[in-house]
């Protein structure tokens, strides 16, 4: 029974995972209301599947990057569960947007994922389509980084799907370049843990790390 925690923007989503399938999911947008709002609602979560906190075998967590704020939260809760158990449980990290990368369909051989950075910034990473593995991160340079939109614009030297947080400015921008950007609908842009749950296991299942002292966040500036 796997927890998956994302808090790593202000969109925040949990879910409950039994390996086949996914029990009970949330996702929500908060105005920076992270603590007060996760614990009642992972409460919740825990009823709505029928289980407890002692029933979790294994959990997942947003690394980043994503606010220093939203990120610290998640992952304090996700190791404090994790060590609380005895023995401790395994706990795997899944970058943030490898996450919303997760959820798209193939419609285009390359992918640019984002997230809100604050301060009219993104945070951004391509992702390249393979048809055994889907999307992979796997050219050079292509680790997140941060931008703005008009540094993000030139980026795109043939056709790619855009998703994730995509503001009001974003879709205006990127809109001025028909061709070249297919925007994801509303639901492919949500990101959702059920995605980072299922990310989560095929890590467990490859033997990945998952000593809970290890895992640190992804931070850009």
């Amino acid at each position: 029974m796997l927890l998956a925690i994302d808090t790593a923007t202000r969109t925040i989503s949990i879910a409950i995972h039994d390996g086949q399938s996914i029990l009970a999911e949330e996702t929500w947008r908060t105005a920076n209301h992270h603590t007060v709002e996760l614990t009642p609602a992972l409460q919740h979560l825990f009823d709505r599947a029928g289980i407890t906190p002692a029933d979790l075998t294994a959990l997942a967590v947003a690394l980043g990057p994503g606010s220093y704020t939203g990120l610290r939260i998640g992952m304090s809760l996700a190791k404090g569960l994790a060590l609380a158990a005895s023995p401790p449980l395994p706990i795997v990290g899944i970058p943030t947007l490898d996450i919303v990368a997760a959820a798209q369909p193939h419609l285009a051989e390359r992918l640019c994922a984002i997230t809100q950075a604050g301060r009219g910034r993104i945070n951004a990473a391509f992702y390249d389509w393979h048809p055994e593995s889907g999307w992979l991160s796997d050219r050079a340079g292509d680790a997140p980084f941060i931008c703005t939109w008009d540094e993000l614009l030139p980026r795109f030297g043939q056709p790619t799907q855009v998703a994730g947080e995509i503001d009001a400015q974003g879709r205006e921008k990127l809109s001025a370049v028909p061709g070249r950007v297919l925007i994801a609908n509303g639901s492919n842009c949500l990101r959702r843990a059920g995605f980072l749950a299922e990310s989560a296991l095929k890590k467990l299942e490859s033997g990945a790390e998952t000593n809970p002292a290890l895992l640190v966040p992804i931070y850009l500036s």
